[in-house]
C-alpha cells in the first residue's frame, strides 16, 4: 500500500474526543462473559482488529455472542460450555488474546490449535507456556512451545505457586485464568505490580482472588456470573492526544471517559513530574475500574529519569514518551524497558529508528533509550509503523510538529486498537 501524508505543522489542537473503550478490559470482557454463567452485556467495546479477533476465537469456541456496534452480550454456559473447535484459533495480531486463551484452554479437556500472524509468530511463548505445563496441560509448538502455532490439550491442572521471572500482565492473567480451573489454590508472585484488570474483573464477576501487595492467589473450581461492563476508555490510547496536547502549541484538549486504573496510569505521573499542564477530573460513579476526564495544555516540559516499578505501569506509552522526550529541556533516560524488545516490533529500535529520521537526538541502550531535547522534529521523509499500531500513532504525532511533510507507511496498523484515531485528530485541528 502506497503511504499516507501526515498532518504536519499545526498550530493548535482544541476541542474534546470520546477515547475508544479499553483495548485490556475490552478483551478480558469477552473472556469472562464467555466462562461465566448467564447473560453478559458490554457496552464501549472496543471496534479494534485485535479485540474483534477475541470475539471470533470464542465463537469457534462454540459461545453465542452478538455484537451491535459496541454493544456486545455474551450469552456464557460457564466453563463446561467451551467446545472443542473445529478449526484453528487464529488471533492475528493479539497478544493478548493468544496469552490469555491458551491459560483459559489449559484447563478445559479439549484439544485446540491457537496461531496468529507473522508478529505474532516471533512473540516468546515460554513465558505463559512453560508454568501452564507445570500444572499439566500439555502443549506443543514450535522450538519446544516457544514459538505458535501451539497446541494445547488442556485438562487436569493442578494449582502451583510462581514467581514470575519478568513483569507482565498477559503471563499474570494466563495462569489466574488456569488457577480459575485447576485443584487447590494457584499463588502468582509478580517482581514488580502490573495492570490488575483481570483480578478486579475476577471479583466483579462473582469471584474470589486474594491480593497481597506483588502477591495474587486464586482458589480453583469457583462459578463466575454474568454481568454488565462498561468499558472506560483507553488511557493507552489516550496517551498519544496527552503527548499531542503538551507538545503542539497554542492546544488544549479534553479526553473524556478514560480509564484512571493505579496500574496503568504511569503516564500521567511522568507526565506530571515532566512538567505537564495537566488536570483529572474524576467521575464519582461507583465501578470495577476508575474513570475520569482529564484537561491537557501546551507545556514547559523538563527531561527525567524513566526506571523501576513505574515501567510495568506505562509499558505500551513508552514510545510516545519518547516523543514528549524530545520536546522537553535536557536529557530523559529510559531505563528497565527490556520488555519493549517483544512487543509488536522491538520497540526500542523501531522508536530510535524512526524518530531520528525526523531529526531527533535519541540513541538507544541494552534496556531502554535517552533523548536529549529540545529538538526541532523537522526532518520529514518516510516513516513506519513496522506494523505497530503505537508507532504508528506516535509517528503522526510526531508529524504534527514537524515543518517538512511526513509520509507513513503501514498506517492500517493504527486500527488494531484505535480505528477512528485520524478522525480525532482532525476533529481537534
Amino acid at each position: 500500500m502506497e503511504p499516507i501524508k501526515l498532518q504536519t505543522n499545526i498550530h493548535g489542537l482544541r476541542g474534546e474526543i470520546y477515547i475508544p473503550g479499553d483495548k485490556s478490559i475490552s478483551h478480558r470482557s469477552i473472556m469472562f462473559g464467555a466462562l461465566a454463567e448467564g447473560k453478559t452485556t458490554v457496552t464501549n467495546f472496543l471496534l479494534g482488529e485485535d479485540c474483534l479477533n477475541t470475539i471470533a476465537c470464542f465463537k469457534k469456541l462454540g459461545v453465542s455472542i452478538e455484537q451491535q456496534d459496541d454493544k456486545v452480550v455474551i450469552y456464557g454456559n460457564g466453563l463446561e460450555g467451551l467446545q472443542e473447535p473445529s478449526e484453528i484459533l487464529d488471533v492475528g495480531n493479539s497478544g493478548t488474546t493468544i496469552r490469555l486463551l491458551a491459560g483459559i484452554l489449559a484447563g478445559r479437556p479439549l484439544h485446540s490449535v491457537l496461531i496468529g500472524d507473522e508478529s505474532i509468530g516471533k512473540r516468546p511463548m515460554t513465558r505463559v507456556t512453560k508454568p501452564l505445563r507445570s500444572m499439566g496441560a500439555v502443549i506443543q509448538g514450535r522450538k519446544n512451545g516457544e514459538l505458535t502455532p501451539l497446541s494445547i490439550q488442556g485438562g487436569n491442572l493442578v494449582g502451583i505457586e510462581y514467581e514470575m521471572p519478568v513483569a507482565s500482565a498477559q503471563v499474570k492473567s494466563s495462569i489466574l485464568f488456569a488457577g480459575l480451573q485447576a485443584t487447590g489454590t494457584t499463588t502468582v508472585i509478580e517482581p514488580e505490580k502490573t495492570r490488575d484488570h483481570t483480578e478486579r474483573m475476577i471479583k466483579q464477576f462473582g469471584g474470589d482472588i486474594e491480593i497481597d501487595g506483588r502477591t495474587v492467589r486464586i482458589k480453583g473450581g469457583q462459578q463466575l456470573t454474568g454481568t454488565h461492563v462498561q468499558v472506560p476508555g483507553d488511557i493507552s490510547s489516550a496517551a498519544f492526544f496527552l503527548v499531542a496536547g503538551a507538545i503542539v502549541p497554542n492546544s488544549e484538549i479534553i479526553l473524556k471517559n478514560v480509564g484512571l486504573n493505579p496500574t496503568r496510569t504511569g503516564i500521567i505521573d511522568v507526565m506530571k513530574e515532566m512538567g505537564a499542564d495537566l488536570t483529572i477530573i474524576p467521575h464519582e460513579e461507583n465501578s470495577f475500574e476508575p474513570v475520569g476526564d482529564i484537561v491537557i495544555k501546551t507545556s514547559a516540559l523538563k527531561g527525567i529519569t524513566i526506571d523501576g516499578e513505574m515501567i510495568p505501569r506505562l509499558i505500551d506509552e513508552i514510545p510516545v514518551i519518547a516523543l514528549l522526550a524530545t520536546q522537553a529541556e535536557g536529557e530523559t533516560v529510559i531505563k528497565d524497558a527490556q520488555e519493549l524488545k517483544v512487543k509488536e516490533t522491538n520497540r526500542i529500535d523501531t522508536v530510535v529508528a524512526e524518530l531520528t529520521k525526523l531529526g531527533a537526538d535519541i540513541r538507544a541502550t541494552d534496556d531502554g533509550m535517552i533523548i536529549k531535547g529540545r529538538t526541532s522534529l523537522s526532518g520529514g521523509g518516510t516513516v513506519s509503523s513496522y506494523g505497530d499500531h503505537r508507532i504508528g500513532m506516535m509517528l503522526a504525532i510526531a508529524a504534527a510538529i514537524s515543518k517538512n511533510e511526513v509520509l507513513l507507511e503501514n498506517e492500517q496498523a493504527i486500527y488494531i486498537s484505535y480505528p477512528s484515531f485520524f478522525a480525532h485528530l482532525k476533529s481537534l485541528t
